[in-house]
């Protein structure tokens, strides 16, 4: 049996507004969906334990699904967001890969946690798998080996773009740009020519996705790579 941590976002709000943020649902369902079945074992952690928020923009006529819709409304699924293990109890030893849910949520408490940050040195260290999609690719920045060099340096790395962020409307209460911050710590970014389209770049170990659109095809490139 494989095993899979993923990890989701505690903020709820952007900093220093009461605008409301937090996961971005379908990145994270059907991300978990392409893992259901006896081969894989799924755990679900947060920054600090206990609720996830849901960003409520994800929850909208216009972007909520029918396979998230599904797990909206599934309480044993719901419940698993609701009483989150936090990451600091993690055993990252024990996983074959890790994924990172995206929502700018990520944004304030994924760049500096240092248990996400262990974790993917211990996954990737071991010859595991480092997800993310999104925002989640936040999780990856600050992430250094042993050399003091940034993991994702000298990568081809994808994630939420610029362009992205001003369709989105959220360019003015975001702390930083991703695009801007991934190509910073030297990997290589790349994105699909139109935004929100579905989108993936694999170098190696690490596998990301553009958008809220891509975390499908995410889990499909971990599942082939757990699979060699």
């Amino acid at each position: 049996m494989k095993k899979i941590m993923i990890v989701n976002t505690s903020t709820d709000v952007f900093e220093g507004t009461e605008i409301p943020t937090g996961l971005w649902l379908s990145e994270l369902v059907h991300f978990y969906n392409q893992f259901r079945s006896d081969d894989y074992q799924v755990d679900l952690f947060n920054i600090t334990g206990g609720n996830t928020p849901i960003d409520p923009v994800s929850l909208g006529r216009l972007t909520l699904d029918k396979t998230t819709k599904s797990y909206l409304y599934d309480e044993n699924f719901m419940n698993l967001l609701k009483y989150s293990q936090p990451i600091a109890e993690a055993d990252p030893k024990q996983y074959d890969a890790i994924y990172f849910t995206g929502g700018h949520g990520v944004m304030f408490d994924f760049p500096d946690n240092k248990d996400a940050q262990n974790a993917i040195n211990e996954i990737y260290n071991h010859g595991g798998i480092v997800s993310a999609v999104c925002h989640g690719i936040a999780g990856l920045l600050n992430a250094k080996n042993s050399k003091g060099r940034f993991i994702i340096d000298q990568h081809q790395l994808t994630g939420f773009s610029n362009v992205e962020e001003v369709l989105a409307n959220r360019k003015n209460v975001v702390p930083f740009k991703l695009e801007d911050e991934i190509k910073r710590r030297g990997a290589h970014y790349s994105k699909a020519k139109l935004p929100f389209r579905p989108y993936v770049v694999v170098d190696g170990q690490i596998v990301t996705g553009q958008n809220p659109q891509s975390p499908e095809h995410v889990a499909r490139e971990v599942k082939a790579l757990l699979n060699k």
